[in-house]
């Protein structure tokens, strides 16, 4: 199955940018970034920022920007069959390029996940230097570290604002 990513949740005033790989099945049908109800990165990025958690896509989008919070994926398209990032066929990356120029408050780059992170690394050459780090995968599909545990880990944000 052919799938094309979304266009960036960003702001001229983002000072974070957090990657994904690619929308899985449950984001695609519904047309939002971490769609799916087990995938905790809504529940992570609430719990971060000091804020009542909340199912509607729209507040979700306005808590990352009134952070100054930018949310893309690494691929723009790929074949794929089902959810995982293992099933990964045929990527393409987005113009990391010409976003990083069009938003030049950025400073931190955060992976959510592993797989992010290295088609990040196999396809991305940016000619400055941004703080990069990798965080545990909030899918459901990452059931390596606890709930607990990962949030720790993605708490490293909070600590940037």
């Amino acid at each position: 199955m052919k799938s094309f990513s979304f266009p960036p949740v960003s702001s001229k005033d983002s000072k974070i940018l957090i990657l994904g790989t690619m929308p899985g099945t449950k984001s695609l049908e519904l047309n939002q970034y971490y769609g799916h109800n087990q995938n905790n990165f809504w529940k992570f990025m609430f719990t971060i920022l000091g804020e009542e958690f909340s199912q509607d896509y729209e507040t979700r989008k306005k808590l990352l920007l009134k952070n100054n919070i930018a949310l893309w994926d690494v691929l723009q398209f790929c074949d794929r069959v089902g959810s995982l990032d293992s099933a990964i066929k045929n990527e393409i990356a987005n113009d990391f390029e010409n976003f990083l120029k069009s938003h030049p408050q950025i400073e931190y780059i955060f992976f959510n996940g592993q797989k992010a992170a290295a088609f990040f690394k196999k396809y991305v050459h940016l000619e400055k230097d941004y703080k990069k780090m990798t965080l545990p995968s909030t899918s459901p599909a990452n059931a390596s570290k606890a709930f607990k545990n990962k949030l720790e880990e993605w708490n490293i944000i909070q600590t940037l604002l």
